[in-house]
């Protein structure tokens, strides 16, 4: 990768870590998951708010870690909103193999160019997991993540 390019990613990811997107507990969220990464201490909390026909129709987060993991759930939470279920964990399938430096061909050109920031990751297999917090815990919530009604 060009020195200019890689420079450029390590800002972007500095960015979304310091200005996280979509960050912050979201009101009448319908899916929660928590997720933990005891390596380095990372904790990610995703909100989800999935309407009748499967749609994300909006997505927080909240959490401390380090600037891969923040950067990477602020990424996350910009892409997903308004995408199908579906649509979201085909992009964490394509993520998860673009951090970990495997062909990631399937995921779109248009995601890919916001996700590609994320690529240098797969040089340190120790930080693949910061990178995957949010996504595995995205998933976990759309699974399993029904939040308790509070009305």
């Amino acid at each position: 990768m060009d020195e200019t390019l890689r420079e450029l990613y390590q800002e972007v990811i500095l960015d979304h870590s310091r200005h996280p997107r979509h960050f912050g507990v979201l009101a009448g969220a319908n899916h929660v998951g928590e997720g933990h990464n005891p390596l380095c201490g990372d904790r990610v909390k995703v909100y989800l708010t999935v309407n009748g026909d499967d749609r994300i129709a909006d997505v927080s987060f909240e959490g401390k870690g380090c600037a891969i993991s923040q950067a990477s759930a602020s990424l996350m939470t910009g892409l997903i909103k308004g995408r199908t279920v579906a649509e979201a964990e085909h992009l964490m399938s394509g993520f998860v193999h673009l951090v970990k430096g495997e062909d990631a061909g399937d995921i779109a050109p248009g995601d890919r160019e916001h996700l590609e920031v994320m690529a240098g990751v797969s040089a340190f297999p120790m930080r693949v997991k910061c990178a995957t917090l949010a996504w595995h815990t995205m998933k976990s919530a759309l699974e399993d993540g029904l939040a308790a009604k509070t009305e």
